[in-house]
């Protein structure tokens, strides 16, 4: 993990800001959302990127019943017999 050297303090709400060049080097624009990760003793930030319900699959999704499902998860379900 690399240092940034950048310091921020935590405001009465909880908030942090992030710095510009964070958010530039992650592609975040407003209302974007940010995953949090606890790693032990980090917290750990990740720009949010939905995917499938079942196999986590970030590419060629549909919503079906307003979940995320990718193709090939899509067309094993078609194929199941239930």
């Amino acid at each position: 993990m690399k240092s940034t050297g950048i310091v921020r303090p935590i405001d009465d709400l909880g908030r942090i800001v992030l710095p510009i060049e964070i958010r530039k080097t992650l592609e975040l624009s407003p209302k974007d959302s940010v995953e949090i990760f606890i790693d032990g003793n980090r917290i750990v930030l990740q720009k949010y990127q939905p995917g499938c319900i079942f196999c986590g699959n970030h590419e060629e999704l549909t919503y079906y019943k307003g979940k995320l499902v990718c193709r090939e998860c899509a067309e094993s379900l078609n194929r199941a017999q239930f």
